[in-house]
C-alpha cells in the first residue's frame, strides 16, 4: 500500500491518512459474503479495521472522501477508521469575526483549522443569515477533531494560543477579552471546555469483551462440544468464560468510573471574564474558548483549562501533573518592552512559559493582586488540548506494550494452529478411508482444532501477573498497568534522579562563604549574626525565593525554606485591605526577627512615599522572576523600605550567576573552590547584588525584561547546602551491581556534584575514570565541537584499555570478558543537546558508558531514555516525581517515588519513598516472566499431550470422554496453573536475566525435547497394550480382569455409541493424565528467579493430592468411578507396567530439565548472552571453571561459529574494542563538519 498523507507531523501521535468513499457494489458483496459465512466475515472486518474500509470503499481523494482509512507511523502501525461529519459554518478560520470573514486574521492563524465541533450549535446567540455558510469537513479520532484546510490540502487540527502567538500579542491583541458574538462562533469550532471520559455502559462493554476473538473461539469451541453431545465440559468452559468476563468488565468498569471521577472533580465551575466592552460576565466553565479573558478569583480555584498570567501572581498546587505537592508561584507574562532585544519577536509556548501559565487541572491556592487590578489569565487551549486533556487521552488510548514475549506467544499460537491443520487433515483422511458418516468426521476434525488451542490460556498467562501484582501492593509499590511487570523482568539499565531518590530530599544548610572585595572570607556555618543582618548577602536569602504562607504556614520549594529558615527572619504577606490602601506596598515582606538598632534621618523630600518611612528594618519584595530550569536561576526586585533605590537579586547555579557578574567581583579562585566543595558533593547556590538606578519607579520594574535586571551584578559569594545520601542507597545499588544491572545518574544538578554523589553511592567505583564531554555549538563560523576532560586530570594510560589487551581481549568468547574497561562519562544538559544535534553518530558510544548527567531539563531526561532504548537497552526510571513524569512515562518500567495523584503518569508508583522498590520490582518482574513461560510452556504441553491422546485414539475410532477431558481440564490443569503461578519471588536479584521471548534456544529446547518425550511413551503405551496376551478389541462382554464371577462388576450396562471405552482410551488417559503432573513439577522450579517450588504449599499439596488420586483410580479401580469416567478394567500386572511407564518419563523428563538444559544449555546462553551486558566486570568462582569450558565446547559443537550479538549496544561494545581512537584522550577537541551534500554523515575531526 502506498504511502499516505501525514497528519500531525513531527508529533508522537503522527499518522498517515488515505480517504475513502463508500462503494455500494462491494457493499452488495460484503453483504452476500456476510451472509454465507454465518456472519462470520462480519466479524473478520469488525477485528480489521483496514480489510473493513478496502472491502466495502473505494480510493477517493482526502477533500471528497465519505471514510478516512489511518495508520500510525510508530513501530506498531495500528489502524483505525473515521467517518468524515459535514457541518455549515460561517466560515473555517476561529480567528476571524463572523462579520469578515474574508478579511485577514486578528492574529495570524489564517489557514489553521479549528481542533474542535461543539454539539451545542443550536445555542449560539448571534444571526447568521446575513453571512453565506460555508461547508466544513472533519472527522474525529481518540477525542480529537480534525477538520480539512482547502489552504493546506490536508486535515489538520488548530491550536489556541499556544502555537505560534507571539507574548507581544498576547498584551495588545487578546488582552482586551471577547465580544459575545466572536466568543459563540469561537465556540462552534473549539467546543465545549470539557475533558469528558464518558463510561461505557455494561452492554456495551459486554458486547466489545465478547466480541474478542478469543471469546468467539470459545462460542465456537462450545457450540462444537454440544453438537458431539460434550454437555458437561462445554457448560463447564461456558461458566469459566462468564467468570472471566464478569471479572473483565467489573476491572473495566471501575477503571473507567475511578478515572471519570478523577476528571469530573471540579472539572465544571461558574467563572468570570471580561469582555470587550468592559463589562465582566459569570459564565459556565465548559463555555471557556481560547481568547476569553478570565478573572481567577482571590481564593483561588481549580483551573479548567489552560491559561497565561497578564496581570497579578497566583500560589498553584500543580501535584495533579508534575507530582510534586510544593506550591509553585506563577507571575504575569512580562510585556516585551521596546528596547528589549528581540523581546518582540518571543513566540509564546506553554513549555517555555509554564512559570506564567496555569494548567488545567491544577489548583490555584491563592492570589496575589492589587487595587483595581485583579488577577487575569487569557485562555489558550481548552479541552482535550490542556495538558491534563493530553495526559487523560494517553491513559484513555496508550500505545500496545511492544514486548517480545506477546509478540512470541503469537506465533507460538499460529504454530499451534499449523499443527492443529495437520491433526484437522489426518483425522479427515483416517476417517474417510475408514467411511465414517460426514457428520462425525466434521464434528471430529474441528475438534482436534480446539484442543490444540487451549481455551484457557489467556486466563492462565495472565495468573503470573495477577499474582506479582498483589504482590506487590503488599510491598506498598502500585501498578495501573500490569503487562509492564513482565517487562521489569528485562530491565537491565536503570536511571536515577539524584535529589530526593539517592539522596534525602531535604538540604542541610552547611554553611556560607562571603565575598568581599572579591576575596572569599573563611566558611561560617551560620549567616544569622548580628553584623550581616543589614548585608545584601542576608538580604539576598531573606528575599530571593519563591516562599508563601498558606493558612499561616510557610511553604515553598524546600531550598527555598532551608534557606530562609537559617537566617531567622519573618515573612508576612499583606491583607487584601492593605493592598487596597496602599496599592504600592507589596504583598510579601521580610524582617528581621530582632530589629537592628538604626539612626532615623529625615525625610528629605516632602512626596516621599508612606512605605518609604523608616520605621523599622523590612524588604518588600518588588518583583519576582520565577526559578526557571533552563536558566538555572531566579531572581528578585526587593525595596528597603525608606530607601530610595531598589536592589535586584540573583539566585542559582554558581557558573551561571558568576557569569551575570562583574568580572572583577568574581574572586579569581572562584572555580577552584566551587569545585572543591562539588568535588565533596555539596549542593552550591551563588548570590548576587546590583543597585538598580533611583529612576526606576515601581510600574516600570512591573515591565521590565528580566535580561534588562540580570547584568552587572556583584558577586556576593556561596551558600553551601549538605544533600546526604540515603541510608539505603549505598546497599540497594551494589546490590543492583551484583546483579550486573547497568545505573545512569540524571539530574538537575551541577556535574561535579552528581560525579561526587555517584562516586559516594557506588555508582562509579574508586578505580574508574570519568571523561567529561564538554560540548560546545557552533560560533563564528567555527563547526561545534567537543572538549574532552579527565575529571581529577588523570592520565590516558591509566585507562588500562591500550590496544593491544584489547585484540588479546578480543579472542575470548565472553563478552563479559570484553566489557572490563571501567570509565564512565558525564556531561551537563547543554553538551547533551548539542551532541544530539551536532554529534548524532556520538550519540550510542557516549550512552554506552554514559553514567552522569547533570543539569538536565524535563525533555532532556526523556530525550536520554529514549536514546538508551535505541540502543536496545530495557530502560527502568526512578524519579521522585517533581519533573521526571516524561521520562517516567517513556522507560519500560517507570517508578514513581512520590504518593500523590501525579503518579498516574508512571507505570508504578511506590509507596515509600525509597529506592529499594527498584530491585523489588525487578525481582517480581522476573518472576511474573518465567512464571509466564513456565505457564505457556506448560499449557503447551498441555494441549500437545491431549491432541495426540486424541490423534491416537482418532486412529481407532475412538476419543476421550466427556468426563475425561472434564477432569483433565478442570482438577488437574486449572488447579495447576493457578497453583504453580504462586511461586514468590527470589530473594536475591541474580547476574542471570531471563530470556525475553519464547523464541530462544533454552525455552524451544525445554518445550520440544518434553513433548517429543510425552509423546514417545504415549505411542510406547499405546502400542504396548495391544501386544499384551489378553488384549482384544473391547466390547461390553470383554473380561480382561477375570471379574465374571463377580456380578458387581457388569461391563455390559450401557452401550457406548461413541466407542469411548477400549484398553487403549484407558492406557493413554492414566499415562497422560501423569504426564501432566510430570511436566508441571517440571516447569514449576523456581531458582535462580523465584524461590524454590516446594515453598510454593499450595502447589505442592495440589501435586500430591492429584498424583495421590490419579494412582488410587489406577490401583484400585472402583466400579463406579470406572463407570463415571468411562474407563475399562485392565490386569492389575498392566497397572503396573503403566506406573513403570510413568516413572521412566518422569525421570527422564527431569533429568532433561535439570541436567541438559540447566546445567549445559541454560548456562551456555547466559555465559554467551547476558554475562557481557554491563561494562563491570563480574568474578567468576572457581567451581564455575569446568562447567565454563564445558560450555565453551558444547557451544563449538552446537553453533559451530561465533554468534553476532542481537542487542545493538551489544554489538557496539565490540566495535569499540577494537577502535584505538577510543575513548578519546585527556584534553583532546572532537569537530563535527557540516554534513557533506553526498551522505549527510558528519566527519569526526579529532585534535589535540
Amino acid at each position: 500500500m502506498e504511502n499516505g498523507e501525514k497528519i500531525n507531523k513531527g508529533c508522537d501521535d503522527e499518522m498517515e491518512i488515505w480517504g475513502y468513499s463508500l462503494c455500494r457494489w462491494k457493499l452488495a458483496l460484503v453483504a452476500v459474503g456476510v451472509l454465507c459465512s454465518g456472519g462470520f466475515l462480519l466479524l473478520l472486518l469488525y477485528w480489521m479495521p483496514k480489510w473493513r474500509v478496502k472491502a466495502t470503499c473505494s480510493r477517493a481523494p482526502l477533500k471528497d472522501c465519505d471514510v478516512v482509512l489511518l495508520r500510525t507511523t510508530d513501530e506498531f502501525k495500528q489502524w483505525f477508521c473515521a467517518k468524515i461529519r459535514i457541518r455549515m459554518c460561517q466560515g473555517t478560520d476561529p480567528f476571524q469575526t463572523p462579520a469578515s470573514m474574508t478579511s485577514k486574521a486578528m492574529n495570524g492563524h489564517a489557514g489553521l483549522l479549528p481542533e474542535g465541533l461543539s454539539a451545542h450549535i443550536e445555542d449560539c446567540a448571534f444571526s447568521i443569515t446575513e453571512i453565506p455558510l460555508q461547508e466544513v469537513r472533519y472527522f474525529m479520532h481518540h477525542s480529537v477533531t480534525y477538520f480539512w484546510s482547502d489552504l493546506e490540502h490536508a486535515f489538520l487540527f488548530i491550536y489556541g494560543l499556544d502555537e505560534g502567538v507571539q507574548c507581544s500579542e498576547i498584551h495588545t491583541t487578546h488582552n482586551g477579552g471577547l465580544s459575545k458574538e466572536l466568543h459563540d462562533y469561537r465556540k462552534l469550532f473549539y467546543g465545549i471546555n470539557d475533558i469528558t471520559v464518558k463510561v461505557p455502559s455494561v452492554f456495551k462493554l459486554l458486547i466489545k469483551e465478547v466480541l474478542n476473538p478469543f471469546y468467539i473461539f470459545q462460542l465456537f469451541s462450545v457450540i462444537l462440544w454440544s453438537t458431539d453431545e460434550y454437555y458437561y465440559y462445554a457448560a463447564a468452559i461456558v461458566l469459566m468464560s462468564v467468570i472471566s468476563i464478569i471479572s473483565s468488565l467489573y476491572t473495566i468498569k471501575k477503571q473507567y468510573i475511578m478515572l471519570h471521577d478523577m476528571v469530573a472533580a471540579h472539572s465544571i465551575v461558574r467563572v468570570s471574564v471580561c469582555r470587550e466592552n468592559g463589562e465582566t460576565e459569570e459564565i459556565l466553565s465548559t463555555d471557556l474558548v481560547p481568547g476569553d479573558l478570565m478573572v481567577i478569583p482571590p481564593n483561588g480555584t481549580i483551573m479548567p483549562c489552560d491559561a497565561v498570567l497578564i496581570s497579578g501572581t497566583c500560589i498553584v498546587n500543580e501535584s495533579m501533573l508534575t507530582g510534586e505537592s510544593v506550591p509553585v508561584t506563577k507571575t504575569n507574562l512580562p510585556i516585551p518592552s521596546s528596547d528589549s532585544h528581540g523581546a518582540n519577536n518571543e513566540t509564546y509556548s506553554t513549555e517555555v512559559h509554564k512559570r506564567h501559565t496555569l494548567f488545567c487541572g491544577t489548583n490555584v491556592i491563592q492570589t496575589r493582586f492589587y487595587a483595581g487590578e485583579p488577577v487575569k489569565a487569557i485562555i489558550v487551549r481548552t479541552g482535550f488540548s490542556t495538558a491534563k486533556g493530553q495526559l487523560i487521552r494517553s491513559i484513555l488510548y496508550p500505545k500496545p506494550t511492544d514486548f517480545k514475549l506477546y509478540r512470541d506467544a503469537y506465533m507460538f499460537l499460529l504454530c499451534l494452529v499449523a499443527v492443529a491443520g495437520i491433526g484437522f487433515i489426518y483425522t479427515v483422511v483416517n476417517s474417510i478411508l475408514k467411511e465414517v458418516p460426514a457428520s462425525i468426521i466434521v464434528i471430529e476434525s474441528l475438534d482436534i482444532i480446539t484442543i490444540t488451542v487451549p481455551p484457557a490460556l489467556p486466563a492462565a498467562m495472565t495468573a503470573g501477573i495477577v499474582y506479582a501484582q498483589r504482590r506487590l501492593r503488599k510491598i506498598g509499590i502500585f501498578c495501573i498497568s500490569p503487562q509492564r511487570i513482565n517487562i521489569c523482568g528485562q530491565l537491565n539499565l536503570i536511571c536515577f534522579d539524584k535529589t530526593g531518590t539517592l539522596t534525602e530530599d531535604g538540604l542541610d544548610l552547611w554553611g556560607i562563604q562571603r565575598v568581599e572585595n572579591s576575596q572569599f572570607h573563611l566558611p561560617e556555618e551560620k549567616a544569622c549574626s548580628e553584623a550581616l543582618v543589614k548585608s545584601p548577602f542576608v538580604a539576598c536569602m531573606a528575599t530571593c525565593h519563591s516562599l508563601t504562607k498558606i493558612d499561616g504556614v510557610l511553604s515553598g520549594d524546600p531550598l527555598d525554606l532551608k534557606m530562609f529558615e537559617a537566617i531567622g527572619w519573618i515573612l508576612d504577606e499583606a491583607t487584601e485591605e492593605e493592598t487596597a490602601l496602599h496599592n504600592r506596598i507589596m504583598p510579601t515582606v521580610v524582617q528581621p526577627p530582632k530589629q537592628p538598632i538604626t539612626e532615623h534621618k529625615p525625610a528629605a523630600s516632602q512626596e516621599m512615599e508612606l512605605f518609604e518611612l523608616p520605621t523599622t528594618y523590612e524588604i518588600g519584595i518588588v518583583r519576582q522572576f520565577p526559578f526557571s530550569s533552563a536558566l538555572q536561576r531566579m531572581a528578585v526586585v526587593a525595596r528597603v523600605l525608606g530607601g530610595k533605590r531598589m536592589d535586584a537579586y540573583v539566585k542559582g547555579a554558581p557558573e551561571v550567576v558568576a557569569s551575570l557578574c562583574k568580572p572583577e567581583t568574581v574572586p579569581a579562585d572562584f572555580a577552584s573552590v566551587l569545585e572543591e566543595y562539588t568535588k565533596q558533593g555539596y549542593r552550591v547556590i551563588a548570590l548576587a547584588h546590583r543597585k538598580l538606578e533611583s529612576k526606576l519607579s515601581w510600574h516600570k520594574v512591573q515591565n521590565i525584561s528580566r535580561d534588562a535586571i540580570e547584568n552587572n551584578m556583584t558577586f556576593l559569594g556561596l551558600i553551601i547546602m549538605q544533600n546526604k545520601l540515603k541510608k539505603e542507597t549505598p546497599d540497594v545499588l551494589q546490590d543492583l551491581r551484583n546483579a550486573n544491572i547497568r545505573m545512569v545518574m540524571v539530574t538537575g544538578d551541577n556535574m561535579l556534584t552528581a560525579i561526587s554523589v555517584a562516586r559516594d553511592c557506588g555508582m562509579i567505583l574508586p578505580q574508574h575514570k570519568v571523561i567529561v564531554a564538554e560540548a560546545l555549538p557552533p560560533k563564528d563560523g567555527q563547526a561545534a565541537k567537543i572538549n574532552w576532560q579527565y575529571a581529577d586530570y588523570m592520565q590516558r594510560s591509566d585507562l588500562n584499555v591500550n590496544t593491544e589487551d584489547k585484540h588479546g581481549k578480543i579472542e575470548s568468547d565472553s563478552l563479559e570478558d570484553n566489557l572490563l574497561i571501567n570509565y564512565h562519562f558525564a556531561m551537563n544538559g547543554k553538551s547533551f543537546a548539542i551532541i544530539l544535534e551536532h554529534f548524532q553518530d556520538l550519540v550510542p558510544k557516549l550512552v554506552l558508558h554514559g553514567t552522569v548527567f547533570a543539569r538536565m531539563a524535563p525533555d532532556q531526561k526523556t530525550q536520554l531514555v529514549e536514546e538508551l532504548q535505541n540502543v536496545d537497552y530495557y530502560v527502568g526510571m526512578c524519579g521522585d516525581g517533581a519533573n521526571d513524569c516524561g521520562a517516567l512515562k517513556r522507560a519500560h518500567g517507570g517508578i514513581s517515588l512520590s504518593e500523590l495523584e501525579a503518579s498516574v503518569a508512571s507505570p508504578f508508583t511506590s509507596r515509600t519513598p525509597s529506592i529499594a522498590c527498584v530491585p523489588n520490582l525487578m525481582r517480581e518482574g522476573r518472576a511474573a516472566l518465567i512464571t509466564s513461560f513456565c505457564v505457556f510452556k506448560f499449557m503447551a504441553l498441555y494441549s500437545m499431550i491431549q491432541y495426540f491422546s486424541v490423534t491416537l485414539l482418532y486412529s481407532i475410532l475412538s476419543n476421550l470422554g466427556d468426563f475425561q477431558f472434564l477432569f483433565i481440564d478442570l482438577a488437574i490443569i486449572l488447579v495447576v496453573v493457578f497453583t504453580m503461578s504462586l511461586n514468590p519471588a527470589g530473594k536475591v536479584l541474580v547476574i542471570q536475566r531471563p530470556p525475553s521471548g519464547l523464541i530462544s534456544g533454552p525455552l524451544l529446547f525445554s518445550v520440544l525435547s518434553q513433548i517429543l518425550i510425552c509423546v514417545g511413551f504415549q505411542t510406547a503405551a499405546f502400542e504396548y497394550v495391544k501386544k499384551q496376551p489378553w488384549y482384544e478389541i473391547w466390547t461390553p462382554g470383554t473380561d480382561a480382569c477375570n471379574t465374571s464371577s463377580d456380578t458387581s462388576y457388569d461391563n455390559s450396562t450401557e452401550h457406548d455409541d461413541h466407542n469411548i471405552r477400549n484398553f487403549e482410551n484407558t492406557t493413554l488417559v492414566f499415562v497422560s493424565c501423569f504426564q501432566y503432573l510430570i511436566v508441571a513439577v517440571v516447569f514449576a522450579k523456581g531458582k535462580p528467579f523465584r524461590q524454590p517450588c516446594y515453598k510454593n504449599y499450595l502447589f505442592v499439596i495440589s501435586v500430591l493430592v492429584l498424583y495421590a488420586l490419579i494412582l488410587f483410580f489406577m490401583l484400585y479401580p472402583v466400579e463406579s468411578i470406572d463407570h463415571f469416567f468411562e474407563l475399562v478394567c485392565v490386569p492389575f500386572q498392566w497397572r503396573i507396567t503403566m506406573l513403570i511407564i510413568i516413572a521412566i518419563n518422569a525421570v527422564i523428563s527431569i533429568l532433561v530439565e535439570t541436567v541438559v538444559l540447566d546445567k549445559i544449555l541454560w548456562k551456555l546462553v547466559f555465559n554467551r548472552d547476558k554475562q557481557g551486558e554491563s561494562h563491570h566486570m563480574v568474578t567468576h568462582h572457581p567451581q564455575e571453571a569446568n562447567e565454563h569450558w564445558a560450555g565453551k565446547l558444547l557451544s563449538c559443537l552446537c553453533f559451530c561459529r561465533k554468534k553476532t550479538p542481537k542487542a545493538k549496544y551489544r554489538h557496539l561494545a565490540q566495535e569499540l574494542l577494537v577502535d584505538p581512537d577510543w575513548p578519546p584522550k585527556p584534553r583532546t577537541t572532537t569537530e563535527a563538519k557540516a554534513p557533506s551534500q553526498e551522505n549527510g554523515s558528519y566527519q569526526i575531526v579529532t585534535m589535540t
